[in-house]
């Protein structure tokens, strides 16, 4: 069972930066892809980047685009989302996320990448 756990969110002014980490346990082999999603209170559920094994790819939104940056430290089994130029828009709950039943990959693919969950930190991001 692969479990994840966030950390590093908080509250920051538009324009700053935050890092978030996901540390993550359990058997690496079944892990096809890992991802950030976000959650604000009313809106929908939005993919923020992904990384697939088979490749190394990483995808980002469009909304992030340009200011946030996945990054992995295999031997921390540590997964970081630097976030840079943030923006009152960027307000939300994150969660990091593997995906173990599938082997799609793309872009879109991101919605597929959903069975393992971490609790999520919040991020706010004031004008």
């Amino acid at each position: 069972q692969v479990h994840l756990m966030e950390s590093g969110g908080g509250s920051v002014q538009a324009g700053g930066s935050l890092r978030l980490s996901c540390t993550t346990s359990g058997p690496r082999d079944s892990r096809h892809c890992m991802a950030w999603f976000r959650q604000a209170p009313g809106k929908e559920r939005e993919g923020v980047a992904v990384k697939y094994r088979d490749n190394d790819m990483i995808f980002y939104g469009d909304s992030v685009k340009g200011r946030f940056t996945f990054s992995q430290d295999d031997a921390k089994d540590t997964t970081y989302l630097q976030m840079n130029s943030l923006k009152p828009e960027d307000t939300a709950m994150y969660y990091c996320v593997v995906g173990t039943n599938t082997d799609c990959v793309g872009p879109a693919c991101i919605r597929l990448c959903v069975n393992h969950w971490g609790q999520g930190t919040q991020v706010t991001v004031s004008s």
